[in-house]
Parts: structure tokens; C-alpha cells; sequence
């Protein structure tokens, strides 16, 4: 049983029917959404009623929301068969401009991937020259030239006893 009545729109000027179709569509899903909530916080669970007649009241709301959301869907749906059957074009257009959408996303998602790994790879060069660079030697005494040609000698064989 659809919740939305052909009553509802006596009265109402033919060429706004759709607009004002839609609107009770949305009003009917948030009157819904809003008497599940307005049941999930009801007095009844603070003033200990019996949790079974609670558990219905909630399935109920529920359901009911559940309902009028399939009955919305199939309303959209039907709005979207109908404009791809008369402006076949228009569908299309809405397609490329989801698609370019989509890819101008992906393509900010890349940048900034790509900007965090220029990053990390600049952290791992700055570690890597970090670690390439010889340790701060002091300043050269009179004894350096000494100390540098004797660093250069092979080192002496330890004498076994």
C-alpha cells in the first residue's frame, strides 16, 4: 500500500505535480525516519514498559521506514527510466560529468599520494646522507699529518703467545 494518495495532489497545478510528488516523497521518508528515532527514545524504555510491546513499536517504524524508502527508490528510478527514454542525451551528459567528477577526484587523490611520497622519499635521502657523511672530525693539531698516515697503515698482527 503506497503511503503517498492521489488525494493529496487535488488542487494542486499540473505542471508543478512533479515537484510537489517529489517533496512528499522526501517529507514522507523523513516523517518516518523521524517517528523511528522519536520511538527509539520514547518514555516507554525509561518507564520500564514491557520490552516485547517496545521491540514491535520499533520493528514497526522501522519497517514502515524501510517501506517508504523502497517506495522513494522506486519513484526515482522510474523519474530516471523516464528522462533516459525522452532525453537520452541528457543521460549521457550526466554520465560524462559523473565520470569527469570521479576522475578530477582520483586525479587530487593521486596528487596528494604522490605529494607524500616526494616527502618520504626526501626523508629517506636526508637519513641516507645523514649516514654517508664521516663523523666531525676536531680540528687539525700538529700531530694530524702523523695520526692520518699511521690511520692509513695496515694495522700490525697481534703476536701469539
Amino acid at each position: 500500500a503506497s503511503i503517498l494518495c492521489v488525494s493529496c495532489f487535488t488542487g494542486f497545478p499540473v505542471h508543478n505535480l512533479h515537484l510537489y510528488v517529489t517533496q512528499c516523497h522526501v517529507i514522507a521518508i523523513v516523517l518516518c525516519q523521524q517517528a523511528c528515532f522519536a520511538s527509539l527514545v520514547s518514555q516507554d524504555y525509561v518507564n520500564g514498559t514491557d520490552q516485547e510491546e517496545i521491540r514491535t513499536g520499533v520493528d514497526q517504524c522501522i519497517q514502515k521506514f524501510l517501506d517508504v524508502a523502497r517506495q522513494t527508490e522506486c519513484f526515482f528510478l522510474q523519474k530516471r527510466l523516464q528522462l533516459s527514454v525522452q532525453k537520452p542525451d541528457q543521460v549521457v551528459k550526466e554520465d560524462v560529468s559523473e565520470l569527469r567528477n570521479e576522475l578530477q577526484r582520483k586525479e587530487l587523490l593521486v596528487q596528494k599520494h604522490l605529494s607524500k611520497l616526494h616527502h618520504w622519499q626526501q626523508v629517506l635521502e636526508d637519513v641516507s646522507v645523514q649516514h654517508r657523511k664521516p663523523p666531525d672530525l676536531p680540528p687539525p693539531g700538529p700531530l694530524a699529518f702523523l695520526e692520518q698516515a699511521s690511520a692509513s697503515l695496515p694495522a700490525a698482527p697481534l703476536k701469539q703467545t
